[in-house]
């Protein structure tokens, strides 16, 4: 009785916040003369490509939603106010591709800790838990977590539990009706379905594995989308297979992945220095192309070659866990980010491929990824560093740059994490 009445109260919960978000505009904006803002965040340089916006403005937010965004708030409407002269100040930041399970993935790091050097507000587990421990993903890592959390069952049933070994070399791991149960019963927070295909994963057992995938996504009924993680695939046929099988709106992450399969060949979506066709096929059928950077899944002569020719990301992600934040490629979002501000993307294209393009592919709050009124109160300040500065991928390939983007400050929900404390210290 007492597990069905609290996952009542929270699915309830959940449909509160989501009412709360979708009411009009005048509803939120209706405060009276007396009434304080719970935070202002005053004078920083908006950037909200959601609505196309970038000028100086005040963000005001009551209740953990933005209440308004305008020129001038007086500093004495507001309980608290950080001072954001100077800095950048958008939505927060959404990573589309983390791992953030610790104690019960082999690679999981806890989302939290991750704020202070990436600035993020919301992050998508990928494919840490399968079916046999998704459980205990959801009792004690979501809701002891701060940091917002939504995730991708992996196909596998022990998800990745057994890092380094790869979890589809049996492939009766892949369980199809069990990976489905799972995906509709947590249908709040579980985006869908994640596979692995790279050849060190799933050894020689070819598309069977995505295959599996979309039958569980599909059978679980709740729209959900693939999460495909590539790099490496066994042969340069089973990459164009794995393309043309991804169905719209699917993720494809690591896209702009250079790492080699077992025999050292060289089977990404760049091969002999020019774009595959099913590359170009898959981006304008429209499956979702992801970075997903990580320890080992970037390339700078992969992504340079496809953007040139027709296959921009739609998404930047980290790929955050204990072993890729150690590495010289450093995949803190916000270095990331910075990476492709230096490829020539403009700060406005980063910061939509960090904010309101995740949040769009995750699909499960309205408003996020946005600072619109009546949105969740959900801010990352950031700074722009200029310099000289070095970047490196994954496979050592170095590129100068001349700024970077700096986390600064983060608030979730109306929260600040940090300095100023709040009190009572959350409202969640």
């Amino acid at each position: 009785m007492r597990r069905s009445t609290s996952r009542r109260r929270f699915v309830l919960g959940i449909g509160a916040a989501a009412a709360a978000a979708s009411l009009p505009a005048a509803i939120h904006a209706a405060m009276g003369p007396n009434d304080k803002f719970d935070l202002l965040i005053k004078g920083g340089e908006v950037v909200d490509p959601s609505q196309n916006l970038h000028a100086v403005r005040d963000v005001g937010i009551r209740y953990g939603l933005v209440e308004a965004i305008q020129a001038d708030i007086p500093a004495e409407r507001a309980v608290r106010v950080i001072n954001a002269s100077g800095r950048l100040v958008a939505p927060g930041l959404v990573d589309l591709h983390a791992h953030t399970f610790p104690y019960g993935s082999a690679i999981g790091i806890p989302a939290d800790e991750l704020v202070p050097f990436q600035g993020t507000t919301t992050a998508v587990s990928a494919g840490d838990a399968g079916a046999n421990n998704f459980a205990a993903y959801r009792r004690f890592i979501v809701g002891s977590t701060r940091t917002r959390l939504y995730a991708f069952v992996h196909i596998a049933n022990m998800g990745l539990a057994g890092f380094p070994v790869g979890e589809l070399f049996n492939i009766d791991y892949a369980q199809i009706e069990p990976a489905a149960r799972t995906v509709a019963e947590n249908k709040d927070i579980a985006l869908g379905i994640k596979v692995r295909m790279s050849e060190n994963v799933i050894a020689q057992h070819g598309i069977e594995p995505l295959k599996r995938s979309i039958a569980a996504v599909e059978m679980a009924g709740t729209g959900g989308k693939i999460m495909c993680h590539i790099g490496g695939v066994q042969t340069r046929e089973l990459m164009s297979q794995i393309l043309d099988t991804l169905r719209p709106r699917d993720i494809l992450t690591h896209c702009y992945s250079g790492a080699p399969n077992n025999a050292g060949k060289f089977t990404n979506i760049v091969q002999d220095g020019k774009l595959i066709p099913a590359a170009v096929d898959a981006k304008k059928r429209g499956v979702h192309f992801d970075i997903g950077h990580g320890g080992g899944s970037f390339d700078y002569t992969v992504a340079e070659v496809a953007i040139a020719q027709g296959v921009p990301p739609d998404t930047i992600s980290s790929d955050m866990h204990v072993f890729s934040g150690n590495t010289p490629g450093m995949p803190f979002l916000t270095w990331v980010m910075s990476k492709f501000l230096n490829m020539g993307f403009t700060l406005d294209q980063v910061i939509a491929m960090a904010t309101i393009n995740p949040a769009r592919a995750i699909d499960r709050l309205p408003k996020l990824g946005t600072l619109q009124v009546g949105a969740p109160g959900d801010v990352t300040i950031l700074e722009m560093v200029e310099g000289p500065v070095e970047f490196v991928d994954t496979r050592g390939n170095k590129r100068a740059g001349k700024v970077y983007i700096k986390p600064v400050q983060t608030v979730n929900g109306g929260i600040v994490f940090g300095r100023p404390y709040s009190s009572p210290f959350s409202v969640h």
